[in-house]
């Protein structure tokens, strides 16, 4: 796991590209401390720092030269032995342990063509000395980041923006339309950018590029060419052991390390899945790291000891206080260099320090709400979709000005424990329902559904063209409802979202996170699955939960899905709200965004007053998240 950086200006001397490309990439330094290198030809700079996991000795140094080939690398290639081995009986030789040495060889021997091969995260840059080509490449899905901007006569690309940034002529003109996507979501999504010359490389992809600047992209994986299998010659116990397997195997390959490895234990589904096929598979004690909260509404880790326990893990927990939370916040602009506004992101990084202090490589159980069915959504959508289509618009219009009056904390109270849970975020919820209630088709409606704020409202607030987050058709496979929905998530949301989170907060502590379910070949065995595989009795994951069964007690598989979240209303109205009053007044900030200052002092007086259900309060978090954002990066820039 490392952090790379790259520079192609034929116009600029190499004596200069050295010495802005090794600024460029000590800049992060934090994600890669153990070793640094560069390479230079006409017009190119190479730059790696890295984190060594794979061959930790000096044979894994980068940038690597094989034949007319360079390769700066970030990620792993988990079955690069068996790749060593096919290369090995067509001749080749190694003279390291490294993955990075079979990537080299692998495309001397098969070009392009090896990228099928590779099941690992992977984002690298290879330079051709002959034909004076770079090309660039990304993991299937997006696990591992890759920056690259255009501007004049220089190509930059990056692991993260901090780096291109401290390119002399880097242009921070911001992009509209990446602002307007964040607002919806509280992240940006591939293959918007903050910064208007930048993009991120989409999962899946290779970009090559000639001397000239002429460069070209094209996929070479893509979730949406998965297609719905209804497996009539499998029996459902087949089907079960064949997820286990699946599963299995790559948590084994995701095992492959030379420095120690530790999982992060929620006590969900998903993390308990990864820690049980773990945990049986090893003779000695894994050790799992779970963030505790003081607050019982949000805190997982009585649930995660008890998995723990079960199991018999090496556990280690950390209690949050609000004063922690806090102080994390402060670190987020600089941690996340473009806006963030996944509240979780704070929690995520505290996990990923306290697990820093005994291991370096700890793995994570995201994806298994996408590719499985697992989130509450996903049923959702299913069930409301189809009967809200057929009502007349004028009832719908009406049924969402009711829902805007309704209290939904009076509600919540009113309920008493019994529907506590069930009402969680009900103020948040409602205004989302009385939002999709004026959806024009399926994809719409999901887009609504999944946006912090009516784009009615946004476009009041943001003076430029709003972007809807999904675009496409009704169309969908027979009995593939749920893996059309979550094959949007994950070109949005799990890459956009909670890939991000995960990289950002491990790499700052110089800790690789590893993602199981999100081998390809768990994806597309898994969208491929019929709905009923996903969701039966409305509960998500139902193949999951079968895996599980047979090692877990059904107590602790069958509860309400909870999520890692933290008290995000009460720190606004409350810790955050004086910085929410000079975002408000802060011209420079409302000019650079073409924000409305009325429309904006509108918004936050109704969140204040809380006088109705009209402001969902992650909106107010993400344009915190974003006024952070400026004042790191932008104010004085």
């Amino acid at each position: 796991m490392c952090r790379i950086v790259g520079i192609f200006s034929s116009n600029t001397p190499v004596s200069k590209l050295l010495d802005i490309g090794d600024v460029m990439r000590d800049e992060l330094a934090y994600g890669g401390p153990d070793d640094k290198g560069n390479y230079t030809d006409d017009g190119l700079y190479l730059g790696h720092r890295r984190l060594s996991i794979i061959d930790v000795s000096k044979g894994g140094h980068q940038p690597m030269q094989f034949n007319e080939w360079v390769i700066t690398f970030n990620g792993e290639i988990y079955n690069y032995k068996e790749i060593a081995a096919q290369l090995e009986e067509r001749g080749y030789t190694f003279v390291s342990n490294s993955d990075t040495e079979v990537i080299l060889k692998a495309f001397d021997c098969w070009s392009y063509a090896c990228i099928e091969k590779f099941r690992g995260m992977f984002a690298f840059a290879l330079w051709n000395k002959h034909a004076k080509k770079m090309l660039l490449c990304r993991d299937r899905v997006g696990v591992k980041p890759l920056f690259w901007y255009k501007d004049d006569d220089v190509f930059l690309f990056s692991s993260e923006l901090k780096a291109m940034r401290k390119y002399p002529s880097f242009n921070t003109e911001i992009d509209d339309e990446a602002v307007s996507l964040f607002l919806q979501t509280g992240y940006i999504p591939q293959t918007h950018c903050i910064y208007k010359y930048a993009r991120k490389l989409q999962p899946g992809s290779f970009l090559e590029i000639d001397e000239t600047g002429n460069f070209k992209t094209w996929k070479y994986w893509d979730v949406n060419d998965i297609t719905v299998d209804n497996y009539t010659n499998f029996s459902e116990e087949e089907l079960i052991q064949k997820t286990e397997e699946l599963v299995t195997e790559s948590c084994r390959l995701r095992m492959v390390a030379d420095v120690p490895v530790g999982v992060f234990l929620s006590g969900g589904i998903d993390s308990s899945l990864i820690t049980t096929v773990l945990q049986k598979a090893n003779s000695s004690q894994i050790k799992t790291y779970t963030i505790g909260f003081e607050d019982a509404i949000y805190d997982e880790s009585v649930q995660a000891k008890k998995v723990a326990d079960y199991l018999g893990t090496d556990h280690y927990e950390y209690k949050c206080t609000e004063a922690d939370f806090l102080d994390v916040i402060e670190e987020l602009p600089y941690m996340y260099d473009e806006p963030f506004g996944d509240s979780s992101a704070i929690p995520t990084h505290l996990v990923s320090k306290m697990a820093r202090q005994q291991v370096t490589v700890a793995l994570s159980a995201d994806g298994g709400d996408e590719v499985f069915g697992g989130y509450d959504r996903y049923l959702l959508t299913y069930k409301v979709y189809s009967k809200l289509r057929f009502l007349p618009a004028y009832l719908k219009k009406g049924i969402a000005a009711t829902i805007q009056k309704l209290d939904a904390e009076k509600i919540a109270k009113l309920s008493g424990s019994l529907l506590f849970n069930q009402l969680r975020g009900l103020e948040w919820r409602l205004p989302k329902f009385a939002n999709v209630l004026q959806a024009t088709g399926l994809f719409d409606f999901y887009s609504k559904s999944s946006s912090n704020i009516p784009l009615s409202l946004l476009a009041q607030l943001h003076s430029a063209s709003q972007v809807p987050l999904f675009v496409g058709g009704e169309k969908y496979a027979d009995n593939g409802f749920y893996s059309l929905l979550g094959k949007a998530d994950i070109a949005t949301y799990l890459e956009g979202d909670i890939l991000t989170k995960v990289d950002r907060a491990t790499m700052q502590v110089a800790l690789e996170g590893r993602e199981p379910l999100l081998d390809h070949k768990i994806i597309e065995f898994g969208l491929s699955l019929p709905d009923h595989y996903k969701i039966r009795a409305n509960k998500g994951k139902w193949i999951l939960r079968q895996v599980l069964y047979k090692h877990l007690p059904a107590e602790f598989i069958d509860r309400p899905k909870q999520g890692f979240a933290i008290p995000v209303k009460k720190w606004l109205h409350q810790n955050l709200k004086s910085y929410i009053d000079g975002m408000i007044h802060d011209q420079a900030f409302l000019k650079l965004f073409k924000f409305d200052q009325i429309v904006l002092q509108q918004i936050v007086r109704s969140f204040n007053e809380k006088k109705n259900n009209t402001v969902n309060p992650y909106f107010i978090w993400s344009m915190y998240s974003l006024y952070c954002w400026y004042l790191t990066w932008m104010k004085n820039s």
